[in-house]
């Protein structure tokens, strides 16, 4: 009985405490889980990305590597196990093109990306550093209201990139900003460090709030600098494809202007044969001048004029 009193009070406790803020309601919370997973045949770059992807989401479950790339759908189930309605699927593809899948779990939709310059937190060497389990701040550009497939897809960035309040091993502090912008039909992920400083001087470009001096004779006022440090990773995704459902459904949508990586390949490959056929002609052309100018020679005869007919 005294277990179950202990329990209920508790539960109570925790109502009062998530109600205690004004603009949310007792009820509401934001039970945003995602499971980050990769396929097999990804290189160490690509698992370093994913690694540090996992440290910055303290609200996902890493699983292990998925085995078939055909039946994407039994990820559903997958998150189903791990109470998880979110998946963040990477495909790897002859060990050398990445594409990721964002997806709602189990009823969609599912957005798929090719990932490009992706450049990890151990290859930049930033100076930048941030706490680890902390929650972003979402920064999108104002592209992503222009059309409805990128408003859709800002939806499902701010569900799995946004960390929610009191998630697990999530701390309650923000020092860190994820910017995604759009340029040349990219959106490009960028991770920056809120740093402050104090300091009298103000440099261009960084916003400053006025900060009392909480020591001794605290009513000198100075300068609190607020400016932005790149910490990582980078990269660069391509939007391909939006399916209605999870892995599945019909298509809502479909970039054209999409180039395949293997076709690109296939096009450098065949122009590098087309001059190495152009050199390979023009070497049998100059053997069959020759043997054609021997012929000639042959058919014409002496020439009457040599040394060797004139004086013999």
């Amino acid at each position: 009985m005294a277990s179950l009193y202990k329990a209920v009070s508790g539960t109570k406790r925790r109502r009062e405490d998530d109600g205690a803020d004004k603009n949310e309601s007792p009820g509401a919370k934001n039970r945003q889980r995602v499971l980050m997973l990769s396929s097999r045949g990804v290189t160490y770059r690509q698992r370093h990305l994913i690694n540090d992807l996992s440290v910055m989401l303290p609200h996902a479950k890493k699983d292990s590597k998925f085995d078939t790339k055909s039946k994407l759908f039994m990820l559903n189930e997958l998150a189903d196990l791990y109470n998880c309605n979110n998946v963040l699927f990477f495909e790897a593809r002859k060990r050398q093109d990445l594409y990721l899948y964002l997806a709602k779990a189990p009823n969609g939709p599912t957005a798929k990306f090719h990932i490009q310059n992706l450049h990890t937190m151990s290859e930049l060497n930033f100076t930048g550093n941030c706490l680890r389990g902390s929650r972003p701040i979402l920064s999108f550009d104002k592209t992503f209201d222009g059309s409805a497939h990128y408003r859709l897809v800002k939806e499902l960035l701010f569900h799995i990139f946004g960390v929610p309040k009191g998630s697990r091993k999530s701390k309650p502090f923000v020092d860190h900003v994820l910017m995604f912008s759009i340029i040349d039909n990219k959106v490009w992920f960028r991770t920056y460090q809120i740093s402050e400083a104090i300091d009298t001087a103000v440099s261009e470009g960084s916003t400053t709030v006025e900060a009392e001096d909480m020591r001794a004779g605290g009513n000198k006022k100075k300068q609190l600098t607020l400016s932005l440090v790149e910490i990582g990773p980078r990269f660069v995704m391509t939007l391909i494809s939006i399916v209605e459902g999870s892995f599945s459904g019909p298509l809502i949508y479909e970039n054209k202007e999409f180039v395949s990586p293997n076709f690109v390949r296939a096009q450098y490959r065949m122009g590098k044969a087309t001059l190495k056929n152009k050199r390979a002609d023009k070497v049998e052309m100059k053997k069959v001048q020759k043997i054609v100018k021997a012929k000639e020679r042959k058919e014409k005869g002496p020439d009457p004029l040599t040394d060797s007919l004139l004086f013999a």
